[in-house]
């Protein structure tokens, strides 16, 4: 299935929502991991977020009232949004559900690359740790 996306937009409040269209679709929240430096201008974004509506305008607009748990994590990071118009509910439903897996498996990747980094770090001490003890024990002779 192909999807139009819509660009990046930052998410400061419901005002910023103003474009999005009131259609069923589905929507990723990312949040910005790497500002742009000087000339670059490529952002880093971390999505942590993909979710389906029936109306993207309203579902997004609900993301910053008072009952909504996202509230504040959009309040206190730098948030981005996109979203892509997807009429039919089933389309929407793969749509999201192939998304999921693919951010999960990137989560366990990543989770994977940093575990495998601090055991080989603490294996490291734990070798150097033993070999100064085994010359602290060894007899002088």
């Amino acid at each position: 299935m192909e999807m139009t996306w819509s660009r990046w937009f930052r998410c400061e409040s419901s005002f910023g929502l103003l474009l999005v269209p009131s259609q069923p679709g589905v929507f990723a929240l990312a949040e910005e991991i790497v500002e742009p430096a000087g000339d670059a201008v490529c952002r880093q974004l971390a999505v942590f977020e993909i979710d389906e509506s029936e109306d993207l305008v309203r579902s997004l607009s609900r993301l910053f009232t008072a009952v909504s748990p996202w509230r504040d994590r959009l309040a206190s990071i730098r948030c981005y949004m996109r979203y892509s118009v997807i009429p039919g509910r089933q389309e929407r439903s793969v749509a999201v559900m192939a998304l999921r897996n693919w951010l999960e498996s990137q989560r366990d990747s990543a989770t994977r690359l940093f575990e495998s980094e601090a055991a080989t770090v603490a294996e490291r001490t734990v070798d150097r740790v033993t070999r100064s003890m085994s010359a602290k024990e060894a007899p002088a002779g």
